[in-house]
């Protein structure tokens, strides 16, 4: 009768050890003739195999440094108890061949559970892709176009195909990400001068690009990110970075989320001071504060505009230029006239920390509860658990610095000095050596 193995009920696992070199044909016959008689006529292994009702004998063996070990494989059609039975028999072998052997029986499996257990992680993959195929049905037409058209912008640059917008040839202004996701995002949001490194490793044309361009480099908020700038800080000009909100990364901002962190961007030699970074590449002064819009590369591309325009250069000839004045900087927080006894208390760890790069977390009752070097203040203030109401450190006051004082409920920063803020927080007070100054001016 031939053997259908599923029509199995049950498998029979055993674990077989020996004290000596066997193959699965000794191990094949041990079984048969050491259980021969043993289960009864009714299971009789031989008779079991011809009528079907257990199915053919896998034997797995593996032999080193003189001893085999396998595992032995049987399909069985009978019931529970003679299932049972059957395997407790194999447990009677102690000798395959010349050498003295161990069988023990790791367990006895029901086939049909785990078929049901098949059928359900199935029915749930078939059922969870039918209810995704349904949400598709009812989105707003009109959006799905506009997204398909912006993602359609994306292009590949260079001679290593970096997902990029359409316009990188033509930006005065180039925002360098890490990924073609990071791109995707950039385009859905009318950002289209964008360009992605795809690595660890800055390709040469992002390298080519950002000595005749403004480049604002925006990474994730995450270690990798991190490690990603400081990458190309050592191999490229760079003039602002912006990173994503701590933990988050570029592609999953929202459009509000996105142009915030643009807006805040940080010029780069405030950004290596606040953060102790080491640039070996060839950093800038941001393109805005070098006054290069005059001369140069901008020069040249007004006599292309000029080419491309035809006779729209003598209506500008004979219009006196138009100067935007740049936007005057944040006021800064209003001098103390005097010092209380807790900011003297403050500003004379301040004295103790200069040239130190390093920071210090107040609590209740002036204690210390924490400190970090000034590069890694944010993350260390971001995970300190104790409770703290004020910073000391010797370096510049940034956006992400508030954010994330404001969050910690931090009340007082003191620091050198500040530097440009987009938003000062309400909660937060901040008092640089200026205070410090106009206050022993005062007394």
């Amino acid at each position: 009768m031939t053997n259908d193995p599923n029509a199995a009920k049950y498998q029979i696992r055993a674990r077989i050890s020996a004290e000596g070199v066997i193959d699965k044909p000794d191990v094949v016959g041990a079984v048969f003739g050491q259980t021969e008689g043993l289960l009864g006529d009714e299971l009789d292994l031989r008779d079991l195999q011809k009528s079907g009702r257990i199915g053919r004998i896998e034997v797995e063996i593996d032999s080193r440094k003189g001893k085999s070990e396998g595992e032995i494989l049987i399909p069985s059609s009978l019931d529970q108890v003679e299932t049972a039975i059957l395997a407790s028999g194999l447990e009677t072998v102690d000798r395959i061949g010349p050498c003295r052997a161990k069988i023990e029986v790791v367990s006895v499996e029901d086939i049909r559970i785990s078929k049901r257990q098949k059928v359900v992680e199935r029915a749930k993959e078939i059922l969870a892709h039918l209810q995704e195929e349904s949400k598709g049905v009812g989105l707003d037409l009109t959006e799905a176009v506009r997204k398909a058209v912006q993602v359609e912008e994306i292009t590949s640059y260079g001679p290593e195909h970096l997902p990029s917008g359409p316009n990188i040839d033509q930006a005065d202004a180039l925002i360098v990400v890490e990924g073609r996701s990071d791109v995707l995002n950039l385009l859905r949001c009318g950002i289209k001068n964008v360009i992605a490194v795809e690595g660890t490793s800055v390709p040469q044309t992002v390298k080519d690009l950002s000595r005749g361009k403004t480049v604002t480099v925006f990474t994730d908020g995450d270690r990798a990110g991190e490690l990603i700038l400081r990458e190309m800080l050592q191999t490229m000009d760079i003039d602002f970075v912006a990173r994503a909100p701590r933990g988050s990364e570029v592609e999953e901002l929202t459009q509000k989320q996105l142009l915030k962190c643009l807006r805040n961007k940080i010029p780069i030699n405030q950004y290596l001071e606040m953060s102790g970074f080491e640039s070996t590449g060839s950093t800038r002064e941001p393109r805005e504060e070098r006054g290069e819009e005059g001369g140069g590369r901008g020069e040249r591309r007004e006599e292309r505009r000029d080419e491309r325009g035809g006779g729209r250069r003598e209506e500008r000839d004979r219009a006196p230029p138009v100067r935007v004045p740049p936007p005057p900087p944040p006021p800064p927080p209003a001098p103390v006239a005097s010092l209380t006894p807790e900011l003297q208390h403050y500003f004379e760890l301040l004295e103790s920390v200069e040239n130190a790069s390093k920071s210090l977390f107040v609590g209740e009752g002036d204690a210390i509860v924490g400190e970090a070097p000034v590069k890694e203040m944010i993350d260390a203030l971001a995970n300190l658990s104790a409770p703290a109401k004020a910073v000391v450190f010797d370096g510049i006051v940034s956006q992400r610095l508030l954010d994330v004082a404001q969050e910690k409920g931090i009340v007082t920063v003191v620091a050198t000095r500040l530097g440009p803020v987009g938003k000062m927080p309400e909660s937060v007070r901040v008092f640089t050596k200026a205070d410090l100054n106009v206050a022993s001016a005062g007394r």
